[in-house]
């Protein structure tokens, strides 16, 4: 898998390099998932970070001001409340077949990983407009849709209007 030398590529090199998984395995006993491979990957490299000022991913590491504990369990209490949950094709959580929230944007989106309903189910991407009732299904790994992202694809996140000289990252305070 190639996919952490291309988001370097395209994002400049990480300077986190996370190598203790503890906090990943803390994680992954309290939701009862382990988080997909890629993922994992990518957000040790670069931990808790802003890219194009508009997407935010969050590592585990509980000393962190922006954790991805913390921010799992705010998300999923907010997306199973009633007058929130009706904007999901599932319920938010971390069993078989639940969205599995993970990131948010400045520009209003919510991104999930849909967690495989069969061990030989493959994760994929979803992501929530806050803007409008609509969501988006990517059937892709988190590192693709990532990968699609920074390339200025469509993956329901443009980043064209707020990287125009490519995309950059930078630590969350």
């Amino acid at each position: 898998m190639t996919t952490l030398s291309d988001v370097r590529a395209l994002l400049g090199e990480s300077r986190f390099d996370w190598s203790d998984p503890a906090p990943w395995n803390e994680l992954e006993r309290e939701f009862g998932v382990a988080f997909p491979a890629d993922f994992r990957e990518i957000v040790d490299a670069y931990g808790s970070i802003s890219i194009n000022g508009q997407l935010y991913l969050k590592h585990p590491a509980v000393h962190l001001l922006h954790d991805l504990g913390s921010f799992v369990r705010q998300e999923i209490e907010f997306w199973r409340e009633e007058d929130m949950a009706e904007f999901l094709p599932s319920r938010a959580g971390a069993g078989a077949g639940e969205l599995l929230p993970v990131a948010t944007a400045t520009t209003g989106e919510a991104v999930f990983l849909a967690v495989p309903e069969a061990p030989s189910s493959s994760w994929r991407v979803l992501v929530q407009e806050m803007d409008s009732p609509s969501w988006t299904l990517y059937e892709m790994t988190f590192g693709a849709w990532l990968l699609a992202y920074l390339k200025g694809r469509d993956v329901t996140l443009c980043s064209r209007d707020r990287a125009p000289d490519g995309p950059f990252h930078a630590p969350l305070p």
